[in-house]
């Protein structure tokens, strides 16, 4: 019995281990010119392997060297069938001396010279000592970098006129996980990064603002945000901005000489920074504080405590994205628009930079998620609760399903043949695998779930297989065919109405038109007001969704069969009969799904 206790430890502290990530130390010094937009680094990197295997190489992302004529980037823009008109032919149209780019002097692997070569936005090095299983080692680079024209999401002098949004802007550790590396060249879509610690000092002209990730840890000697005092030295020509950020997988800041600094706290106690340009609508920005409270609180509750005591919101970029611990977006917008872009890049506060999926591979999981949280977290602020909260993610979904352009979710995100078939997989068609689920499990189980999710995978890299076992937990129901017919596929649901026996025998027969097969709810009505529910799960969910009412639980439908009888109980006259009266099943033809008897 001993033995076979110890053995039963043994595993379980096996299979605990089966989950890693790596780790990295980032320490960093950046010198800006701002005549030319230029600036000079160096980088050190304390690099953890949490893996089993050995590492021979490494990868360096250089995203900046996207914005060059003839470009990945520039190609798959101008060759795209619908161009993103932000992007269009903008970059082979740059000057020289605006384009981006990273250019890597040195690297070193623990004080020697490491073999690299640049493919494009992509280093490769060679390390000269194998970096082993438990093991660290240190790179040291040292680099020059060329700020491009603002184009797409990093760059200066946007289109509003702010100087510089830096994102994207050093040479990034590439992840290195489970499926191996993730080197992916920057065309346009997501990131995939390493979690870890950054130190990062910039140097920048004294008249300049900065803001963005991280803690600024010498306010007071610049006078920056928490303190009134002035510089100490009025004649000195630049700033060293010191910032430090643990626990996230990227840095992004943005700088500008006229930004307006605000500073509103959290009800949990998070310090809410906004930088702005005066160009702006003052008053609009001013509001957007008191809503932005409004929106730590409600995703707070929703889905988990925000671990970091600070949030910026910063006006940059060329619309609205996500970083950590802060968000870039344009400012010059209607009120609703500037709530809106506010709200969904807070929620990726959550749905990326705490549970951190590989986006290039999973961005329904990101944007997707995001775009669900964010409907409701909207209708919060503004006090509304429609009945249909993630309408419009249906529309768009509808959208994509009738137009023929739709690929499954995943496909790679460059790699859609369309940008509008990108943006509604990944965001309605995301929106609408949440909202569906919670038609399948039920509400209060999908809440829970969203839950349970932040707590089991918040500074994690989740895949979709992780959020299914814990919906699945939280259920009691088996939901692989959901995962793979919704996500794997571009099948599509359908179902109809028949109800030639209805008047005789008092039978309903439903017909599934389509490849998905879903749980069904019926309600049929009657003469006198009444109605009843009838609820018919499909076989594969082995069990029966939880209901708050009275309802005939049917037995499971086989999904090889496409039709499905059912008696109506009692003697009442029939007045109507309805699938999916809360029209939470995406059904591409809805047409069929209700009859009303005269």
């Amino acid at each position: 019995m001993v033995r076979i206790i110890f053995a039963l430890v043994l595993f379980q502290l096996s299979f605990s281990q089966d989950y890693w990530q790596q780790h990295v130390d980032y320490e960093m010094n950046i010198s800006v010119d701002i005549s030319d937009f230029t600036y000079d680094g160096d980088q050190s990197i304390v690099y953890t392997n949490n893996s089993n295997d050995t590492i021979n190489k490494v990868y360096y992302h250089l995203f900046f060297n996207a914005f060059k004529p003839n470009s990945q980037m520039d190609v798959r823009s101008r060759t795209i069938r619908d161009p993103d008109r932000r992007v269009g032919s903008r970059i082979v149209a740059l000057e020289e001396k605006d384009y981006g780019d990273i250019s890597v002097s040195t690297l070193k692997q623990d004080g020697k010279d490491v073999y690299f070569e640049v493919n494009e936005t992509v280093l490769l090095a060679r390390l000269n000592k194998p970096l082993l299983p438990g093991k660290k080692t240190k790179l040291e680079m040292v680099f020059t970098a060329q700020i491009p024209l603002q184009i797409r999401r990093s760059g200066k002098l946007n289109k509003e006129g702010v100087d510089m949004t830096m994102t994207q802007w050093f040479p990034k550790l590439a992840e290195f996980d489970s499926e191996g590396w993730h080197p992916n060249p920057y065309i346009g879509r997501e990131f995939h990064g390493v979690w870890g610690n950054y130190s990062v000092n910039i140097t920048i002209d004294k008249n300049y603002v900065v803001g963005g990730t991280g803690y600024l840890l010498n306010a007071n000697e610049i006078g920056h945000g928490y303190s009134e005092k002035a510089p100490k030295e009025k004649e000195k020509a630049t700033n060293t901005w010191k910032f430090y950020a643990p626990d996230v997988h990227d840095f992004a800041w943005a700088a500008d000489p006229d930004y307006i600094h605000d500073i509103k706290k959290s009800e949990s106690g998070v310090d809410l920074h906004f930088f702005y340009k005066p160009t702006v609508n003052v008053d609009d920005w001013k509001k957007l504080q008191d809503d932005s409270v409004k929106l730590m609180k409600y995703f707070e509750e929703s889905i988990g405590p925000y671990p970091w005591k600070q949030y910026s919101i910063i006006q940059g970029g060329d619309g609205g994205m996500e970083y950590a611990m802060c968000t870039m977006i344009t400012g010059e917008r209607p009120y609703p628009s500037l709530l809106g872009v506010t709200a969904h890049e807070m929620a990726h506060a959550w749905f990326q930079h705490l549970l951190a999926t590989n986006e290039a591979k999973h961005a329904w999981m990101d944007e997707g998620f995001t775009e669900y949280v964010t409907s409701l977290s909207e209708n919060y602020v503004n006090d509304v609760d429609p009945e249909f909260p993630h309408k419009s993610s249906y529309d768009r979904y509808y959208l994509l399903a009738s137009s023929g352009f739709e690929q499954a979710q995943t496909i790679h995100s460059d790699r859609y043949d369309y940008n509008f078939a990108y943006g509604a997989s990944a965001y309605s068609k995301g929106s609408v695998f949440l909202s569906q689920l919670g038609y399948i499990i039920g509400k209060e189980n999908l809440d829970k779930t969203l839950k349970r999710y932040y707590e089991e995978f918040k500074f994690k890299h989740p895949t979709p297989n992780d959020f299914k076992r814990v919906a699945e937990k939280v259920s009691d129901l088996e939901l692989e065919w959901y995962l793979n017919e919704w996500t794997r596929t571009p099948h599509k649901i359908d179902y109809g109405i028949d109800i030639s026996s209805l008047e005789s025998e008092r039978v309903i027969t439903l017909k599934r038109k389509a490849r998905i097969p879903m749980p069904i709810e019926v309600v049929v009505s009657f003469e006198d007001g009444s109605s009843d529910l009838y609820y018919i799960p499909n076989d594969l969910l082995h069990g029966y969704k939880s209901f708050n009412k009275e309802v005939y639980l049917m037995e499971p439908w086989n999904w090889v069969s496409t039709e499905y009888e059912f008696v109506v109980e009692g003697n009442k006259k029939i007045i109507k009969i309805e699938i999916d009266p809360s029209k939470r099943i995406a059904d591409v033809n809805q047409l069929d799904n209700s009859v009303v008897i005269d």
